[in-house]
C-alpha cells in the first residue's frame, strides 16, 4: 500500500483532460449545490420525495437542500468535500463514527428541508430516519454524497472524485459504506470495490434504496 495523498496531490484524468481533486471551500458551498441539484434532478428517490409530476424540474428545490448540506459538511476544517477545478463534481465523505445527523444538525438543515419540500418534508425525513435504522456500526468512511453536472456524467469524472478516499480507505485499512438512490449507479459503485448488502425500504411508493459496503484492499 502507498501513503495516501491529499486529492490537491493528485492530478487525475476524465475523458482526456487532466483535472485536480481537490478540498472544497465553504465560499463554494452554493456553487456545489448547484452541481448537486443538477446531477440529482432525475434521481427516483428525490423526485419521490419531492412529489414531482413528469417533466418538472426539481432542480430549485435540490439546490436548497444540498446548500444546507453542503454549508453543515464544510464548515470543520477536517472536513471531506471534494470537488474539481470546474466545480461540475461533488463528493461528500463523512469522518467514521460521524454519519449520524445529532439533533442540533437537524434542527440546522430543517428549515431549508422545509422551504425546499413543504408539505412533502415527513418524506424526506422518513428516508433519513429509514436508512440511520439499518447503517452498519461497524467503524468506516461514508459516502454521503457524489454527483457530476449531467453533462460530465459517464467521462470518469465520478471516478476521479472518490478515487483520492478510496486510496486512503485502502492506505488506513478502513471500510467505506454508501447508500445508492439510483439503480442505475450500482455498477459504477461495483467497479470501485462496492457490494450490494441489501435494500431498504424507506416509505410507501419510493424507490428501493441500495445499502453498499466496500472492505479495504
Amino acid at each position: 500500500r502507498t501513503p495516501w495523498r491529499t486529492p490537491a496531490e493528485r492530478g487525475l484524468c476524465y475523458n482526456s483532460t487532466v483535472t485536480t481533486i481537490r478540498s472544497a471551500q465553504y465560499a463554494e458551498a452554493d456553487t456545489l449545490a448547484a452541481t448537486l441539484a443538477n446531477a440529482f434532478g432525475e434521481d427516483p428517490l428525490f423526485r419521490w420525495v419531492t412529489g414531482a409530476e413528469s417533466g418538472e424540474s426539481i432542480e430549485p428545490k435540490l439546490r436548497v437542500m444540498f446548500g444546507a448540506l453542503a454549508k453543515q459538511e464544510l464548515r470543520g476544517d477536517d472536513h471531506l468535500v471534494f470537488t474539481s477545478d470546474d466545480r461540475l463534481g461533488v463528493a461528500v465523505w463523512v469522518h467514521p463514527n460521524q454519519w449520524k445527523m445529532s439533533a442540533l444538525t437537524t434542527l440546522k438543515v430543517l428549515p431549508a428541508m422545509v422551504r425546499a419540500l413543504g408539505t412533502k418534508t415527513p418524506r424526506m425525513i422518513g428516508v433519513f430516519n429509514a436508512v440511520e435504522k439499518v447503517h452498519p456500526e461497524q467503524e468506516h468512511y461514508f459516502l454521503e454524497a457524489l454527483g457530476t453536472a449531467r453533462q460530465m456524467q459517464g467521462k470518469g469524472l465520478g471516478s476521479a472524485l472518490i478515487s483520492p478516499m478510496l486510496d486512503r480507505c485502502d492506505a488506513e485499512g478502513m471500510p467505506a459504506y454508501l447508500e445508492s438512490s439510483n439503480p442505475q449507479n450500482i455498477p459504477f459503485y461495483a467497479r470501485h470495490g462496492f457490494q450490494p448488502t441489501g435494500e431498504i425500504a424507506v416509505g410507501n411508493g419510493a424507490p428501493t434504496v441500495t445499502a453498499m459496503w466496500r472492505d479495504p484492499r
